[in-house]
């Protein structure tokens, strides 16, 4: 065990308001749960509560479909082949979390992961088969084995989604579960003792829940999925703007590994000015053959043999500082990936929405050369959260993308974010059952809104994305950190008070995305050495005396953050087992 190396106290005066500007409620509902969010995560856990409890509410900010899952590419990983084991997807998952894996949150995963699949297919969820009638699997980086199920080729989400949605109409008659769409949760409510009882929210629509309204429950679970948006580039939809996050951390919730941000190898290049979400092109190419190449020609170089034992299917992180170090070197903005081997016909197979992702920007990928440059993916830090998805405050769970489970440590292994979802969304599930029948968590009253509040006016919005992208995106540095937090800062000031005019939807996201920059630099700031989705120019390498272990960033009361180190044991990959 490490003696902590970070400061433990209040980070350069960072403070962070307690709520957003907002109208007072102007209506009232109530639930024993809210479930916000409709991804798998967010899906799975309002279906398994409307099985158990009185009554749940699903709050979603848009519309049920339109959340990161959809656009989940790859698949989901499972150890499904009677040729792969549980054991062996930990070790997977344990190499690419480079120390910092919670294992028994790994363990969680990888041995209730088979069986939580198999519940999904007979949900309805249709997964690629072979000629025997049995899934299709593949492989993806940092994987040993093939156990990634994929549907529609490269449509899992999609299908994945569909299915739970399809699930939720058939008992959506039932009174016992409302969902309200076009609802952005704005903060959450605490009575006297801090505990979770409720949220404030928006909703655009018809009727009496329109505007902001006050929803209140016994127990509220996050499932709002990532932060993308922060950053120019990105994988993610426009909804991700890491509202979860921001209004866990402004309650005082403790976030863990926000500076562990996965940028994903291969996005499609489309140029310096292009920005919001880029077309992902999925791992799983690379895992059907495609390779790396660095630049067009017969000079082109497979420049990722040599660099890792699997080539172009190492772990993320590995695979996006080599492109980077290659970009260096050329002093280029990308370079290629080549599938012109696999043939037309097997890649608009297996790969159908990728081909017409790159035919819509004029790009053949069977006789191509495809541009691609690292691009942000997914948040590996977020709400902390114990094996049953509880966070610490009291009645406040979060599960998918906005949580840190343990689960993915430094960097995430590819396809384990839907596989995290849908484990740890049962987990919280069955916990507040077992709580609320145990008569825990019951209904409270919400303190006033005191504190201070903020909103920063939605035309800023890019500003906080260049300033994120230029110092605190894949590659990193003291210097570049600090005039990140500097630039942060000054739109910090003029995010006080507002005009009623000025207080919108859009502005209350870019208040998130500048809160979670603003924690996300610091942090980022302290970790001095080079870990999975954290790249520092200036301490290129991984440091495990000092640095094998989690930062921990938690809003106090008054509205300073304060900063924590936890120290964790090195945990030999080679004797990890599942005893």
């Amino acid at each position: 065990m490490n003696a902590p190396v970070a400061p433990a106290g209040p980070v350069g005066g960072l403070e962070i308001p307690r709520w957003l500007e907002a109208p007072e409620p102007g209506w009232t509902t109530s639930a024993d749960v809210i479930v916000v969010g409709s991804g798998i995560a967010g899906l799975t856990a309002a279906l398994r509560l409307r099985e158990q409890v009185d009554t749940v509410l699903l709050v979603t900010k848009t519309v049920l479909n339109e959340g990161s899952t959809a656009w989940a590419q790859g698949g989901i990983a499972a150890a499904m082949d009677p040729a792969d084991s549980p054991e062996e997807h930990l070790e997977d998952t344990l190499v690419a979390g480079v120390g910092l894996c919670d294992v028994a949150a790994v363990r969680a995963l990888v041995t209730e992961g088979p069986t939580r699949v198999r519940e999904l297919v007979a949900l309805g969820a249709e997964f690629d088969r072979g000629v025997d009638g049995e899934i299709l699997l593949t492989r993806e980086g940092g994987h040993h084995r093939d156990r990634i199920a994929h549907a529609g080729g490269d449509a899992t989400g999609r299908e994945i989604s569909r299915a739970l949605i399809e699930a939720l109409h058939r008992v959506q008659s039932d009174p016992g579960i409302e969902v309200i769409e076009h609802a952005l949760v704005v903060d959450l409510l605490q009575d006297s003792a801090s505990r979770v009882c409720g949220v404030t929210v928006h909703v655009i629509g018809e009727g009496q829940a329109y505007g902001v309204g006050a929803a209140h429950a016994r127990a509220v679970v996050l499932a709002t999925g990532g932060l993308g948006q922060i950053y120019s580039a990105t994988t993610n939809p426009s909804v991700s703007t890491g509202d979860g996050m921001a209004l866990a951390l402004r309650a005082g919730a403790v976030m863990a590994d926000l500076e562990f941000v996965q940028f994903h190898p291969t996005v499609l290049w489309l140029g310096d000015d292009a920005n919001g979400q880029q077309p992902l092109i999925s791992e799983a190419v690379r895992g059907e053959g495609a390779v790396l190449v660095d630049r067009e020609g017969p000079d082109g170089v497979h420049f990722m043999q040599g660099v890792h034992e699997l080539a172009d299917l190492a772990p993320r992180d590995v695979v996006s500082r080599a492109i980077v170090a290659r970009m260096d070197e050329l002093g280029t903005d990308h370079v290629y990936l080549d599938a012109r081997h696999l043939g037309r016909e097997f890649l608009e197979r297996r790969f159908p929405s990728i081909v017409a992702s790159c035919r819509e920007h004029g790009l053949d990928l069977a006789t191509q050369l495809v541009p691609v440059a690292p691009a942000q993916h997914y948040a590996s830090g977020g709400v902390r959260v114990d094996l049953t998805g509880r966070s610490s405050l009291d009645g406040l769970y979060a599960c998918g993308e906005v949580s840190c489970t343990g689960v993915h440590g430094a960097n995430r292994l590819a396809s384990n974010s839907l596989l995290e979802g849908l484990v740890f969304a049962h987990r919280i599930a069955d916990d507040i059952t077992e709580r609320l029948s145990r008569g825990e968590l019951p209904h409270t009253t919400p303190s006033g809104r005191v504190g201070g509040r903020a909103v920063l006016k939605a035309e800023h919005r890019r500003a906080v994305q260049v300033a994120m992208t230029a110092g605190a995106g894949v590659v990193r540095s003291a210097t570049s950190l600090k005039a990140t937090a500097g630039e942060l800062a000054v739109l910090a000031d003029t995010a006080g008070g507002a005009l009623h005019e000025v207080i919108t939807p859009a502005a209350w996201e870019t208040t998130n995305l500048l809160q979670l920059g603003q924690v996300l630099t610091a942090v980022a700031a302290l970790r001095e050495e080079s870990r999975g989705g954290h790249l520092r120019s200036d301490f290129p390498f991984r440091d495990d005396v000092h640095w094998l272990g989690h930062l921990h960033a938690t809003r106090d009361h008054a509205g300073p953050v304060q900063t924590a180190f936890e120290p964790v044991a090195f945990v030999p990959v080679a004797t990890t087992d599942l005893s």
